[in-house]
């Protein structure tokens, strides 16, 4: 779930300049509106009150963005959440990530559904769960009551602003140790969420979250899933606003010079393929604060109450101005990846049967733009 993957040029201003010498001052076009703009609808009155939470629960986080829900209407007052099958094979081959994705998502769906005067009584899995891969059984089971009782819970006013800010931290600003603190108290109780500011622990993490990276991007099988899924310039991710987005201008003058590529992407000998890891080192040495969260087991159970957390988490972050990225690259169960594994849940305490679910690093940085995102009626079936 991380950015260098996505392969962010810091140096795409040399690919500026080749672009206007080779292409004649060409105007470059850096619009992602048409991506934007599920953020915008959001809650607009589609005249259901399933619809109206939908329009929310679409924007959850999730792994790689490949928004991978599908939402069956059902009778007057349910909703029916599927998985798609295009997923992960290699980077998260027990769909664990992709759980924790989900759970974002219901819980979005709850908190909007509670803004409406809502209740969202939510059945995991009612036809049984899968294992080791997720499969065309539903996810659960959303059942929409009116209900005068219900009251908005404070964290939806944060969540057209939340963000995953996958870029550099202000390195020397370190988050206070109240406003973490508040950040945890808005758990839902059924996961543990520590964190760190000791310069100490904050290295330890860094070295392990940079390793973990390196072992990321030299396993063929998930550098080439995150290439495939790669979207470059606004063409493309508007045309299909999910995966890994490359935007703004400097990703458009590089696309149009053929310095960013796919091909260069993949290429070990490339000024892009280097390139892609000095980002991302870059990134995770500018990170002066991390958390982590962990769950008591890894059920299916487990990894949706973990999914809701994050957003959780996410959202009290964004209320108290506090940036939040994930790093977990060590916790992807991949085989290259068994030995982070096994160290960053010894460095951090966590003993099997528990679980960490998700590693973020906190900061403060200016919020980025939201992500792409399909619009509502793409994720329902039978729209």
């Amino acid at each position: 779930m991380s950015i260098s993957r996505r392969a962010l040029l810091t140096t795409a201003g040399s690919a500026i300049v080749v672009v206007g010498a080779g292409l004649g001052g060409l105007a470059l076009k850096a619009d992602l509106s048409v991506a934007q703009r599920p953020w915008n609808a959001a809650g607009k009155g589609f005249g259901d009150a399933r619809l109206d939470a939908l329009s929310y629960a679409i924007l959850a986080p999730n792994p790689h963005n490949l928004q991978p829900w599908r939402a069956r209407l059902v009778a007057a007052d349910r909703i029916l959440l599927f998985v798609d099958a295009d997923r992960l094979p290699a980077t998260d081959p027990f769909d664990r990530q992709i759980t924790i994705g989900l759970g974002a998502f219901l819980e979005l769906l709850r908190l909007a559904a509670a803004a409406g005067g809502y209740r969202a009584d939510v059945s995991a899995f009612p036809e049984g769960t899968a294992y080791p891969r997720l499969d065309q059984r539903p996810v659960a089971s959303v059942r929409l009551v009116k209900d005068a009782a219900i009251k908005a819970d404070p964290l939806f006013g944060a969540v057209l602003d939340r963000r995953t800010a996958r870029v550099p931290f202000e390195a020397q600003r370190i988050p206070e140790l109240g406003p973490l603190g508040r950040v945890s108290r808005f758990r839902t109780g059924l996961t543990a969420f520590d964190w760190t500011r000791e310069p100490g622990r904050v290295a330890e993490l860094k070295a392990l979250a940079r390793r973990s990276w390196h072992i990321e991007h030299a396993t063929d099988a998930t550098r080439l899933e995150s290439t495939r899924l790669t979207r470059i310039g606004a063409g493309e991710i508007n045309a299909q606003p999910d995966g890994i987005s490359l935007g703004g201008m400097a990703m458009e003058a590089a696309g149009m010079a053929g310095v960013l590529s796919r091909a260069n992407m993949e290429d070990p000998g490339s000024w892009l393929y280097a390139e892609s890891l000095d980002f991302y080192d870059g990134l995770i040495a500018a990170s002066p604060a991390f958390g982590w969260l962990t769950t008591p087991a890894n059920t299916r159970a487990d990894q949706l109450n973990a999914g809701a957390d994050w957003l959780r988490i996410n959202l009290a972050a964004t209320r108290a101005g506090i940036a939040m990225h994930p790093l977990s690259q060590a916790l992807q169960e991949f085989p290259e990846m068994a030995g982070p594994y096994r160290e960053v849940h010894a460095m951090l305490g966590v003993r099997a049967p528990a679980v960490i679910q998700g590693l973020f690093r906190f900061g403060y940085t200016k919020a980025p733009p939201p992500a792409p995102r399909w619009p509502l009626e793409a994720r329902l079936i039978g729209a």
